[in-house]
């Protein structure tokens, strides 16, 4: 397990949203990404939790926020090195977005996400 501070866990999340086009995160309505230190269960490097973008509908008024949790213990313990972690939490970020999206695990498996 490589060890990492939060504080550059956290940038480095940010700069993996800063990566996706801008044309997309346009787009990006009513989520909130936050790092957490613990996964409810081993093995889960993020979560998306909400109602995607495809399944939204005239019903969906008031509701609170979609969340995306990139879980930062658990990345930095299948990684081996710094470089690692960078590409992990860059891939992750960007599945979970995608599910916000409405991409399912299959499609992002075919991509390498």
């Amino acid at each position: 397990m490589i060890e990492m501070s939060r504080d550059a866990f956290e940038d480095l999340v940010s700069e993996a949203l800063d990566s996706i086009p801008a044309e997309l995160t346009a787009h990006m309505r009513n989520v909130v990404i936050v790092v957490e230190d613990v996964a409810p269960e081993p093995g889960l490097l993020g979560l998306y939790h909400g109602v995607p973008l495809t399944e939204r509908g005239d019903w969906y008024a008031g509701v609170l926020p979609d969340h995306i949790a990139i879980y930062r213990d658990q990345i930095l313990r299948v990684c081996e090195t710094a470089e690692q972690v960078v590409e992990e939490v860059r891939i992750t970020v960007v599945h979970e977005i995608a599910h916000h999206f409405g991409i399912g695990d299959a499609r992002l498996h075919e991509l390498g996400y």
